[in-house]
């Protein structure tokens, strides 16, 4: 049994009239009151295990959007096109490419999905003091639970910040009328990472959880979370701990580099040596389905980019490459900028057309498409429901080399050579099959997580972070001849979606130039 069965096995019993022998069965709470009902043990790891739940919902979501936080922001960095079979296919992908989204048309399960996150959080702390009231949880399992449901919080408002900037944040639920104070960016910012400092400091977080537990927040993911923000926000204020965590992850020697950089994304290498945090998936048994997409079991985004009408060439090293609809074409720019040599080129930029052929490719079609999370046969089978929502791809959301670079950047923002940096940096290049270099600069480092990370949501911030984005995302870098815009700071932040500037009877404020 796949470990991640067990956490999402709760959460199906909480979602499914019936139910597998490998699901726990509970009772409704609403067939009680609400504080009689969470008063056990039992009733408690429910609300934690519905404050997980949120996660499995960034592929599609509660708003039925396809909102895969692996690639979703790559469409505003230079290094994925949307595709699809025309310019109106998920207009909403499209029109984020172009910095053109609206209010009306936008993203809108992050900001749903992840704000039902915050809430049930916010009800494991809450709950958490009636269990222990009841005398049914000792302080130390009290603190647990309380330590998963803050860094669960944050990393929901991580999602919220990152893409909206100027959001409401609150760590107690709101009551009628349901309308909370909106902060600027920076103030969530602030807000935000303070609460993350005391996490780390005060909350018993595990380091590490046994295999069938695997999926629970951590230390060291609350460390990714904490180096992720303190370096986008730029806050030279922050830099020496944020590095001091990196370091500490990599002296734990709990970490390594898998030694092939194509096995990071097969199913034999989920929880891998290099993996810090992912977000656990699965095919068998999976309930998930058009009619019940959040329900527990796969994912969709395999699918979702898998190229377009595609089929392997006979006796292909790829034949278990299914067809997938194609939303992940790579622009030849990107697929031209790695390395002579880089091994990570073959299996970042999949060359369609030296594998097999398509007889309708997609509208932005490059002949590239993204290798990691390939629509695998293999992958998909044996589901209760859809097949399309039942891929069994975790999503690897840190891996050890942003460990590692993380550490050679945030080392020359404290005044650290180039040269130590380069230990670091070099690390990750010799995995890829690249020379040494002696010493390294910050547009190093940034050119080093490109060819890293492709494909996996961190261009577009690194862009933005590091002032490139007005000069990078532009219509004249890019080869297709796609972007008809260029990004300025009125469209860093996505459109708040319109139903929530209209519930919120005036008190939010829509971003940029939307």
């Amino acid at each position: 049994m796949k470990a991640n069965k067990i956490l999402f096995g709760l959460f199906a019993a909480l979602t499914l009239s019936s139910c597998s022998d490998d699901f726990l069965e509970v009772t409704s709470p609403t067939d009680t009151f609400i504080e009689e009902y969470y008063t056990t043990k039992t009733s408690l790891d429910e609300a934690l295990v519905a404050a997980y739940a949120p996660l499995h919902w960034y592929d599609y979501g509660s708003t039925y959007q396809y909102n895969a936080l692996n690639f979703i922001s790559e469409f505003m960095s230079d290094d994925m096109y949307p595709n699809g079979s025309s310019n109106t296919d998920q207009p909403m992908l499209q029109l984020m490419f172009n910095y053109s989204c609206t209010p009306i048309v936008c993203l809108t399960g992050v900001w749903s999905d992840s704000y039902s996150g915050v809430k049930r959080s916010n009800d494991v702390i809450k709950y958490a003091d009636w269990v222990e009231q009841a005398g049914n949880i000792s302080a130390n399992e009290k603190a647990d639970y309380v330590a998963q449901a803050r860094l669960l919080r944050v990393f929901y408002y991580l999602q919220l910040w990152k893409f909206y900037g100027n959001i409401p944040c609150y760590f107690e639920n709101l009551a009628s009328p349901y309308i909370e104070e909106q902060l600027t960016a920076d103030a969530v910012y602030a807000k935000v990472i303070a609460e993350l400092e005391d996490i780390i400091s005060s909350c018993p977080l595990q380091n590490d959880y046994p295999a069938e537990e695997k999926g629970h927040v951590t230390k060291p993911l609350a460390y990714m979370i904490y180096a992720e923000m303190v370096m986008i926000q730029n806050d030279n204020t922050r830099y020496n701990k944020a590095l001091g965590f990196m370091q500490e992850l990599i002296s734990s020697g709990r970490y390594s580099l898998t030694p092939n950089f194509q096995d990071i994304w097969e199913e034999s290498s989920e929880w891998n040596a290099e993996s810090i945090w992912e977000i656990n998936y699965f095919d068998d048994n999976s309930v998930r389905g058009w009619g019940n997409q959040l329900g527990a079991g796969g994912c969709v985004f395999p699918r979702l980019h898998g190229p377009r009408s595609w089929k392997a060439n006979a006796g292909d090293p790829f034949e278990d490459v299914d067809a997938g609809w194609g939303f992940s074409a790579i622009p030849l720019h990107s697929v031209a900028s790695f390395e002579e040599g880089d091994l990570r080129k073959e299996f970042s930029a999949f060359d369609l057309n030296a594998h097999g052929t398509s007889d309708d490719p997609g509208w932005m079609s490059t002949g590239y498409c993204l290798y990691k999370y390939m629509c695998r046969k293999s992958n998909n089978k044996d589901q209760k429901a859809d097949a399309d929502l039942g891929f069994n791809n975790n999503l690897r959301v840190y891996r050890y080399p942003e460990v590692l670079l993380n550490a050679a950047e945030l080392l020359l923002k404290t005044g650290g050579s180039g040269a130590s940096a380069a230990q670091y940096v070099n690390e990750v290049r010799a995995r890829a099959g690249l020379g040494a270099l002696s010493s390294v600069s910050e547009d190093d480092i940034l050119n080093e997580r490109r060819h890293e990370f492709m494909g996996e949501g961190k261009r577009y911030f690194d862009l933005v972070r590091t002032g490139k984005a007005a000069s990078v995302l532009t219509p004249s870098n890019d080869s297709g001849g796609y972007r008809t815009k260029g990004w300025s700071e009125a469209v860093r932040y996505l459109p708040i979606p319109q139903d929530n500037i209209d519930a919120a009877q005036g008190t939010l404020k829509q971003n940029g130039s939307y």
